[in-house]
């Protein structure tokens, strides 16, 4: 299938193939029939894209405060990869979607194959979208005409705030789609509308509509206008509907109002306000969001789970019915605001138009016609230039092939890159929208991408799985993978809870334990115990024999109750998906078992997920040594994000974030520098590479990966039960 996305490096609008993405739990599969561009939105972006670096700064100074912290912390290079490898990325464009269901997952209630349906799915020929943010079409409408439906939500939601009342009298201001969608519910509301732009086509739409307008091309004032229709008092309120980063809209909707007026910002608009305009008049003024309360919510928007009726009358999802409803009883009309239909292919020549202004344009609509059956491939070649039949590519089985599962951040910048330079063979990678799989996947050179993971563990051409997917997956396919017979590198955690991790050890157990099968190695990415800095403290106390005490200390910084990886179920929640890596890295540096561990937590009642990210572990080893960690979420970014002292035998070591290593009353060695940090990935995947291809052991015993795991798992049950 063809997707429609958006270079951020240069702006550019591109069409890619991609496999058509498996239907996930709570969501349907929906073919396109017709999208609608956002104009305003999507215009923004575009411009975006192909500004110069100056002028995206000077539009956004907080991140290039975020990008200054990072290389004060991180330092320049490693910055300098994660901003280019943000730039090199493409966004997904589009919201506005009309379709027929061609697969239902597991729980949706309420679809059948077949039916015509919205959503807020993106420009492409197949999208998946959860079961809360799509509902069926009437009859009475049209797929172009249902494809307003996300677009019209929007402005009810501005209206549901603005709270009108019949008789009253409403401004408008900005006559985009959403403007004039507006108009027409107010309309529809038995209120006066006055419409105002400076677009004279869009006013005259208004006019047609049967508002009265403000044309400010032609110099006309809305405040005197204002005053005129509603016999001096003054609007009622008033609906910003436009995309600008003046102040004017907000300072004109302020005079306009009458004594304790409303004023709802839909659109976007500069908020350098002033105080005595609210003051006098006593003017209330809200912000509107998207299309209404679940938004955002990914409770309610990614597992389904809906707002009570009685507690919360209007959901996304219900003002998509109340918008459609209109739409059926012919109350709210938008073949009026089309002015073109292109053909979904040609959609980069649309996109084009906008962004030369040279004709009129309002309502942009792509069509889509081509056949849903040829669409759904699970998997495309992407280096088609080079490989016209993929029954006649071969790979030499003796060395690492390679299917790949995940194309996160992390796999992109840190993995991958890794991977690239031990000349492994890239034959599948997979991600579960697909989109991301694509992308990367041709960044990298990989021969294939897919959809399903299941496509790689099942490829009998591929030895080796790099498992990068969320935590909840990780058991799941390990054993897959495994039971396929093939090596497993695993990104941190083996697993989320004890019971998937007896999985993995009563089958890699099994399986050990039958002489006659051919044992895969299997990894999980512990990457700083293959540090260059690790390995010359190992170095340099190799002659000390006594116990040793450590102290890690993790600046974590902390991440959102509502992040997935805070989740119990998909996440595992930040100690057995982030700290256990310090726990490894200790078990590492002692090269003795864990026999003793404990855990404390913040007690801060008035923080979230601050009480659990804000530990200090102690860990005892069975030589003698102990370990302190001090993982902290509540610190500051400013700050280095992990140091790490070693006291043994009247020695000390000390790593500052992994970028310098100090030593005091060490024989022969004050410091050890490097110009960039040194965490260990490209020395931990080479490692594993190696193994796979030389067949030798794998570079971390299954032992210590089970002790850490297991650990990390009983202390974050510890901290969680206090």
């Amino acid at each position: 299938m063809k997707q429609l996305l958006q270079s951020l490096k240069d702006g550019k609008i591109n069409l890619i193939s991609a496999p058509c993405p498996k239907v996930k739990k709570g969501c349907l599969l929906i073919a396109s029939r017709a999208t609608v561009i956002s104009v305003g939105t999507e215009k923004i972006l575009v411009d975006f894209g192909r500004s110069g670096m100056i002028a995206r700064a000077r539009s956004h100074p907080d991140r290039v405060k975020q990008i200054m912290d990072k290389v004060k912390t991180d330092g320049f290079f490693p910055t300098l990869t994660a901003v280019q490898s943000k730039l090199n990325r493409e966004l997904p464009l589009g919201y506005c979607n009309a379709g027929t269901v061609i697969d239902i997952g597991e729980g949706v209630e309420g679809f059948m194959l077949g039916d015509r349906v919205v959503s807020n799915g993106p420009h492409a020929e197949i999208v998946m979208v959860p079961k809360n943010l799509c509902i069926k079409i009437p009859e009475e409408v049209t797929d172009i005409e249902a494809a307003f439906t996300v677009l019209g939500s929007i402005a009810l939601q501005g209206i549901r705030l603005i709270k009108p009342t019949l008789g009253e009298t409403f401004a408008v201001t900005g006559l985009g789609i959403v403007g004039l969608l507006t108009v027409q519910i107010l309309l529809a509301n038995g209120c006066k509308v006055l419409g105002i732009d400076k677009d004279s086509y869009r006013v005259e739409l208004a006019k047609d509509l049967g508002a009265f307008t403000v044309d400010l091309s032609k110099d006309e004032d809305p405040i005197y206008v204002s005053k005129a229709i509603t016999g001096g008092r003054g609007i009622d309120g008033s609906i910003i509907t436009t995309a600008t980063n003046s102040n004017q809209p907000v300072q004109q909707a302020t005079k306009m109002c009458r004594k304790r007026g409303r004023i709802v910002l839909v659109g976007v608009a500069g908020l350098e306000l002033d105080r005595a305009d609210f003051y006098k008049k006593e003017l209330s003024f809200q912000v509107s969001c998207s299309y209404g309360p679940g938004r955002y919510d990914p409770n309610y928007e990614e597992k389904g789970q809906d707002y009570p009726i009685g507690y919360v009358r209007w959901t996304e999802h219900r003002n998509f019915e109340a918008i459609l409803e209109l739409m059926a009883l012919k109350k709210l009309a938008v073949k009026p605001l089309i002015t073109h239909c292109i053909p979904f292919e040609k959609a980069p020549e649309a996109y084009e138009m906008i962004s030369q202004g040279k004709e009129k344009y309002l309502g942009i609509v792509l069509e889509y016609t081509a056949d849903v059956f040829k669409l759904q491939t699970n998997t495309i070649v992407l280096n088609d230039s080079e490989i016209v039949d993929s029954k006649k590519v071969s790979f030499k089985t003796n060395e690492p092939v390679v299917g790949f599962i995940g194309a996160g951040n992390f796999s992109e910048q840190v993995l991958l890159p890794a991977l690239i330079s031990t000349n492994a063979q890239l034959k599948s990678i997979c991600s579960s929208g697909a989109l991301s799989a694509a992308r990367v996947g041709k960044k990298y050179g990989f021969y294939q991408c897919c959809g399903n993971a299941v496509d790689i563990i099942n490829d009998n051409t591929i030895n080796t799985v790099f498992i990068a997917s969320r935590h909840d997956t990780h058991t799941d396919y390990v054993i897959q993978a495994l039971r396929a017979g093939k090596n497993v590198f695993v990104e941190k955690p083996l697993s989320i809870s004890e019971s998937e991790l007896n999985e993995v050890v009563k089958y890699y157990k099994s399986i050990s334990d039958n002489e006659q099968a051919q044992l895969p190695i299997i990894m999980v990415g512990f990457n700083r115990r293959f540090s260059p800095y690790i390995n010359k403290i190992l170095e340099l106390l190799k002659g000390v024999n006594c116990p040793k005490s450590i102290v890690i200390n993790v600046n974590a910084g902390n991440i959102p109750e509502d992040h997935w990886i805070q989740n119990l179920k998909t996440g595992g929640g930040r100690i057995i998906g982030e700290a256990c890596h310090f726990i490894d890295l200790a078990r590492y540096l002692i090269n003795s078992k864990i026999i003793n561990y404990s855990a404390i937590s913040l007690n801060d009642e008035t923080a979230d997920n601050t009480i659990k990210d804000t530990v200090i572990i102690q860990l005892a080893f069975e030589d003698g040594s102990i370990a302190n960690l001090n993982y902290f979420s509540n610190g500051n970014k400013a700050y280095p994000k992990e140091g790490l002292e070693v006291y043994c035998g009247g020695q000390i070591i000390k790593i500052d974030n992994f970028k310098r290593m100090d030593g005091y009353g060490v024989p022969g060695f004050k410091k050890m520098k490097t110009a960039k940090q040194e965490k260990g990935h490209n020395a931990e995947v080479a490692a594993f590479i190696d193994a796979v291809r030389k067949g030798g052991q794998a570079p971390i015993s299954f032992s210590e990966i089970e002790e850490v795991t297991r650990v990390s798992i009983l202390l974050d049950k510890m901290v969680r039960e206090r």
